[in-house]
């Protein structure tokens, strides 16, 4: 009886809180271009609003419609993507666009299963789609709502299993208010994201909280659950900036791998830290340069990405070379082409770096 009233009275005090207290800003809210709403969801995932919002507002400058962003050179994409990693969201991003523009004419689909059927939509992004566009009922189901549901019911069932996920996303949506899905879907998510915070909630500022099992029982701090622990593989990265007559040597990474379509300059990579107190005694140099003259001009301190299964670390060596060299699968740029490839966080933070002038004029 007690869960039944719970479940009651849920949507009612979280869309009064909304009307009255809700005051988190973001451009996309109340947004009803299922382009936009697509683009802030897409640019969202895995990334945290403080930075994703610079990045929505200049790919919104850049490409409007969904017809200019179907049409502009995938570089120029990735470019303006730079920095957000995880960029298989990026490759999606284009394939959608492209599809939707060529062979929907440009309409985006204004139904659930069409959207979901999408390159690089999954139930998440097509139910804040389609409530927030088309007034779609269908509950959003992600972090911040994972967490509140799990805390005002008491759901212990761990958040990352086949189970957790199938129990809240049917409780989710059983407490979906069907008459204005997307007021409510937005609501809850902001209430996750500016009360029901992972860390030190808000609780006593919370509407549920007389109706909030881990708050009157004192399990704020346990809930939500997870079963699983990432294990975490460690890679080294030595990167040779080849320099030669005002060019360096760069190429496009494959699939298959971390920075997919993005560029890197030549690359070793080894299970463990390589020792660069001499190298031309290393035998993937040798390899590179066989019996080319090179001088190296310097050795960046070292430089760490945490990803989310892997850490990278590494080192940058610039080597300047009398003679071009010729790397399978490498093409020599200039500083002008050089400023306009997309690169990976690894490399941007190298280049940004004050210390660093790479300047081939």
């Amino acid at each position: 009886m007690e869960e039944t009233a719970n479940r009651k009275f849920f949507a009612k005090k979280l869309l009064a809180w909304n009307h009255s207290d809700n005051d988190r800003k973001m451009p996309w809210k109340g947004e009803k271009d299922p382009y936009k709403i697509w683009l802030s969801e897409i640019i969202l995932q895995q990334t945290r609003v403080e930075q994703g919002l610079a990045y929505y507002n200049r790919f919104i400058t850049q490409f409007p419609t969904i017809q200019k962003l179907a049409k502009a050179p995938e570089t120029t994409v990735f470019k303006l993507w730079e920095g957000l990693g995880y960029y298989t969201r990026c490759k999606n991003l284009i394939a959608t666009a492209k599809y939707i523009s060529e062979k929907l004419k440009g309409k985006f689909p204004d139904e659930y299963e069409s959207i979901i059927g999408l390159k690089g939509i999954g139930p998440y992004t097509a139910a804040a789609i389609g409530s927030f566009a088309f007034n779609l009922p269908h509950a959003v189901v992600d972090g911040n709502v994972f967490r509140v549901l799990s805390r005002v019911f008491g759901i212990a069932t761990p958040i990352d299993s086949t189970e957790g996920k199938k129990e809240f996303t049917q409780l989710a949506n059983e407490l979906l208010d069907k008459k204005q899905p997307g007021i409510y879907n937005q609501a809850l998510m902001d209430l996750g994201a500016t009360i029901c915070k992972p860390q030190q909630p808000l609780c006593t500022t919370c509407p549920l909280k007389t109706n909030c099992s881990a708050y009157l029982q004192g399990t704020i701090n346990l809930l939500p659950i997870k079963e699983k622990s990432i294990v975490k593989k460690t890679r080294w990265f030595y990167y040779l900036i080849i320099e030669h007559n005002q060019s360096v040597l760069v190429h496009k990474r494959g699939a298959k791998d971390i920075w997919e379509n993005l560029y890197e300059f030549v690359l070793i990579e080894n299970d463990k830290i390589l020792p660069l107190e001499n190298l031309k005694k290393i035998a993937a140099i040798k390899n590179i340069f066989g019996k080319n003259s090179f001088e190296v001009t310097q050795i960046s301190k070292p430089y760490r990405q945490l990803l989310t299964h892997q850490t990278i670390h590494g080192q940058f060596i610039r080597i300047k070379t009398t003679a071009p060299l010729s790397i399978a699968g490498y093409e020599a740029v200039s500083q002008k082409k050089l400023d306009k490839l997309p690169f990976p966080k690894f490399i941007t933070g190298y280049l940004q770096d004050k210390n660093v002038s790479l300047n081939l004029l």
